[in-house]
């Protein structure tokens, strides 16, 4: 069955059962035999029914596990294929599988943002934890958490003026990333670097701004605001036109651009293209996120990369421990991400900076 969307009906053909028999096992309703049960999600899981997509299909789902734990994905966008996110959920989905767990999402759009209430179809007394992604305004991030199910943010609002939010926080690691990077550049001679993205986007955008400001500053270099883009994100920062001219605004144009993630850095790269502004000729351009489209843009991008799929695990594994454990002290948790230096930065000297 290569290629081929697998349904319920092909469950039920494959086991010579009703179509109804299979529904109730994989939604857990109904009245059936654990034994039935079990035969009926493992035959799910080697064909590749949608539900295990992420489980390998030697996984076994015990008699005695429960099937009706349940938990939800809240976000403001659906994380695309180039997208960290995304890969992160297919590590989370595999874990969160072979232990029962399975996941629903739920998407927040802005009138309940901006009401302060939770999506329609969702019932907090039906899940056992929640996982959010791109969930970045503070007042509604608090509303999640006093819902006072266990709960993980991963990134999270930027809490430069306040406290975290009250739950566990995964991010990748930023700051001394981007603070590798902008050291790189300054000792190749790169003095005059600018940052491009709203540093208050995220908790992770506003890490990475102190990777680069504490880079400057511990070479002597002021932090000189005028030559970075800082405008709110409400700025359409994937329009190539508005950064072209954005930039052309900057009085002497640096000699580098870190950029707050890869989206931000390539349509920089786009936009300097039609000010015929050559990069690394002309400037240096910096990313974060290691994307496909940073490997596909010319020239390829200087990029930071993010263990996504194994940051998935890791992110089941704290949200299972707080599950089992909801009274244990919050916890703010980084995963290590590596310099990726491509064509986008030259033909610079790379050293390790410690």
């Amino acid at each position: 069955m290569l290629n081929k969307k697998i349904t319920v009906q092909d469950i039920a053909d494959e086991l010579g059962i009703s179509r109804n028999t299979v529904s109730k096992a994989l939604n857990n309703t109904g009245t059936l035999a654990d034994a039935t049960k079990s035969k009926i999600i493992q035959k799910a899981i080697e064909m590749g029914y949608k539900q295990f997509a992420y489980v390998n299909n030697t996984s076994l789902v015990s008699s005695n596990m429960p099937l009706n734990k349940e938990i939800a994905l809240l976000t403001r966008s659906m994380p695309n294929s180039s997208h960290f996110g995304s890969h992160l959920l297919s590590g989370f989905e595999e874990k969160i599988s072979t232990l029962g767990y399975r996941l629903s999402m739920y998407m927040v759009r802005d009138n309940e943002v901006n009401s302060s209430s939770l999506p329609f179809n969702f019932n907090p007394e039906s899940v056992d934890g929640i996982i959010c992604i791109e969930m970045f305004d503070k007042k509604y991030s608090k509303l999640i958490c006093e819902l006072e199910i266990p709960t993980l943010f991963i990134d999270s609002p930027s809490n430069h003026d306040n406290m975290p939010v009250n739950a566990d926080i995964l991010l990748m690691e930023n700051y001394h990333s981007i603070y590798n990077i902008t050291k790189t550049l300054i000792n190749n001679n790169k003095t005059n670097i600018g940052f491009i993205g709203d540093i208050y986007h995220c908790e992770s955008f506003y890490e990475r701004w102190k990777g680069y400001c504490s880079a400057l500053l511990d070479s002597n270099i002021p932090v000189d605001i005028n030559n970075s883009i800082l405008e709110n994100d409400k700025e359409p920062y994937g329009d190539s036109e508005w950064l072209g001219n954005r930039i052309m605004q900057i009085q002497i144009l640096p000699q580098a651009f870190i950029c707050a993630n890869d989206f931000i850095a390539i349509n920089v790269i786009k936009a300097l293209k039609h000010k015929n502004i050559s990069v690394p000729d002309d400037i240096l351009i910096c990313g974060f996120d290691n994307s496909i489209e940073s490997k596909i843009i010319e020239p390829h991008l200087t990029t930071v990369s993010i263990p996504s799929y194994e940051m998935g695990d890791i992110a089941a594994n704290l949200l299972i421990s707080r599950i089992d454990n909801p009274s244990i002290p919050f916890r703010i948790m980084h995963v290590r991400t590596s310099a990726k230096f491509r064509e986008s930065t030259g033909n610079i000297l790379i050293e390790k900076i410690y």
